[in-house]
């Protein structure tokens, strides 16, 4: 965002930073603005580091002396004055004003360790695709973690949500979060990962009216739809818009680590989910009483591939129970999954439609017998 002036009477849940370009005077002129106008209420300069980072990075492997590293850091300079270089990003919700590298030094830094697990051309090639995530408390940590590895440089987040006290047993975030509305909340997280992202948000979630803008048009498109919505309706109508535009889906359902892969790209004439939802359309399932979405919603989960706990939960729920039972680690395990997937499909790998199973119960848990007999031995 290139400021004209300094931003006054922000919404209370702005969800983008200001980045000031310091090498530029009117950029330079709005800073000083800001500066003087009390709103910055921590200045966080660490520029020398991450230019000694950045040499790091640029030339691995060679032992610099003092002299030769203040040259490359000359270098990189160009003539500039140190608090001239990169971008000052300010955070309006926390009053934090952050100097960082310009955009493209930026990235090197901050993805470097990813090297060569993703190499320079495929972090490139990540960084300019698009992808949209749908509902924010699984979808949080899945958008987060592409955040983290460079896996999209544009996001589209859709949830007509704010987070409650009891979101934090499974979201990162703290009690100061309270009634942000989760695409805010997921907005700022990743912007204070790296400021030069471009996000959109759909805070009132996803309807009949929004889901066509939501997907994009042919200069803004989709490259991969991350969907983690509990309503069937979004879910089915997602997949309808999703196989139209041959976008892949992803869904993590939080429950014995299954991870949900549709090829709508590779496989446009895919069945929805698989086959398991049959020939109903969304509109159609829209028409049906919360008792037979109920009953849509568990043919497509596959109820009897759930784990114990789930399938206990179900008959609960409404009763001793709230709402599905959902766990941190089960969460996180999600966005790992998830990232890992969106990666080789955005990059061309081999990843075939199906559902997998990583459920830790079976892979780490041991059986008695055999705790037994390995202290025996």
């Amino acid at each position: 965002m290139r400021p004209d002036s300094v931003p006054r009477d922000l919404p209370e849940n702005a969800a983008r930073p200001v980045l000031y370009r310091a090498s530029e005077g009117d950029d330079r002129a709005c800073l000083d603005a800001l500066l003087a106008s009390g709103a910055v209420r921590e200045t966080h300069d660490r520029i020398d580091d991450q230019l000694a980072e950045l040499v790091g990075c640029l030339r691995p492997g060679e032992i610099l002396t003092e002299r030769q590293h203040d040259a490359s850091v000359a270098a990189l300079l160009g003539g500039l004055e140190r608090r001239h270089f990169g971008s000052w990003v300010w955070y309006p919700w926390s009053g934090r004003l952050v100097h960082v590298l310009p955009e493209q030094e930026f990235r090197r830094v901050r993805t470097d360790r990813n090297r060569d697990k993703i190499t320079d051309a495929e972090q490139r090639r990540l960084l300019e695709r698009r992808i949209g995530v749908i509902g924010l408390s699984v979808g949080n940590s899945a958008a987060l973690t592409c955040a983290m590895e460079g896996v999209g440089g544009s996001f589209r987040l859709a949830d007509f949500d704010a987070l409650g006290l009891s979101n934090l047993n499974r979201l990162r975030a703290g009690v100061h979060d309270l009634g942000v509305p989760k695409t805010v909340l997921c907005a700022r997280q990743m912007y204070e990962i790296d400021p030069y992202l471009d996000i959109e948000l759909w805070s009132e979630g996803i309807s009949e009216e929004t889901i066509e803008d939501f997907f994009g048009d042919t200069e803004h498109p989709l490259d991969l739809l991350i969907e983690e919505c509990d309503t069937p309706w979004v879910k089915l109508a997602a997949r309808e818009h999703a196989r139209e535009r041959r976008v892949p889906v992803l869904m993590d359902a939080n429950d014995r680590g299954l991870l949900d892969v549709e090829r709508f790209d590779d496989e446009p004439d895919r069945p929805f989910f698989h086959g398991r939802g049959g020939d109903l359309t969304a509109q159609a399932l829209r028409e049906l009483g919360p008792a037979g979405a109920m009953e849509y919603l568990l043919k497509i989960c596959d109820e009897s591939r759930l784990s114990p706990a789930m399938t206990d939960a179900l008959a609960r729920i409404g009763s001793t129970l709230s709402s599905w039972p959902q766990l941190a680690s089960g969460v996180m395990l999600g966005g790992a999954l998830v990232t890992d997937t969106a990666r080789r499909i955005l990059l061309g790998g081999p990843v075939a439609s199906g559902r997998y199973y990583v459920d830790l119960e079976e892979l780490v848990g041991i059986a008695p017998a055999l705790v037994d007999a390995g202290a025996s031995a």
